[in-house]
């Protein structure tokens, strides 16, 4: 059971063109996930005028499995963020149009699109991705480690510490802002009052 229903626990490390994949897959193979898989995600985020204030972003995904809309929240600290997911599912198509009309009402700001190539282990108490996210102009890899199915934040954390000691990324520097923020310039700084 899920205690933080919307509330996403998370670490996110950047890594170099250089970083050894091949291990890193087979160490967390070693630690048996209950499932693996590989997808491209399209991510294309919004902020609204009133996002912007109060710090929040929505995202309008959508790959093979799944088309969300999500609000996330942004500040200072990505560690741990609000994030409500709501199911658009796949029986309508791509809902682009509509999400973009629909966020439009509410005064855009801002938006763009962020391509992904991930791959995902999942574990009872944790997701691990590693990723290629692209705009037009820029790219990076990443990989993020999210505890899941958490009853505490210090429980949270633990398992974070735990597959970041497995896999070697435990004491390293994890990056403290979302995508939009490092992957597109442009990007308006939110002013959050309070809103995290």
């Amino acid at each position: 059971m899920n205690d933080f229903p919307f509330t996403e626990i998370e670490h996110k490390f950047i890594v170099s063109d250089g970083f050894d994949l091949a291990r890193f897959r087979q160490t967390l193979d070693a630690l048996a996930p209950t499932r693996t898989n590989r997808i491209d995600v399209r991510d294309r985020y919004y902020l609204t005028e009133d996002g912007a204030v109060r710090g929040f972003v929505i995202r309008h995904r959508l790959d093979a499995e799944l088309q969300q809309l999500t609000i996330k929240s942004l500040g200072t600290d990505t560690e741990v963020r609000t994030e409500v997911n709501v199911d658009l599912g796949h029986h309508a198509g791509d809902q682009t149009a509509q999400v973009e009309s629909f966020v439009d009402c509410l005064g855009l700001a801002w938006s763009g699109t962020i391509h992904k190539d991930v791959e995902v282990w999942y574990y009872p108490d944790c997701e691990v991705v590693y990723y290629t996210a692209a705009t037009e102009s820029l790219r990076i890899k990443c990989v993020e480690f999210e505890a899941t199915g958490t009853r505490s934040f210090q429980n949270a954390l633990a398992t974070l510490d735990r597959f970041e000691r497995a896999t070697g990324f435990f004491g390293q520097p994890r990056s403290r802002v979302s995508l939009p923020q490092l992957l597109f310039p442009d990007f308006p700084e939110p002013r959050p009052s309070g809103a995290e």
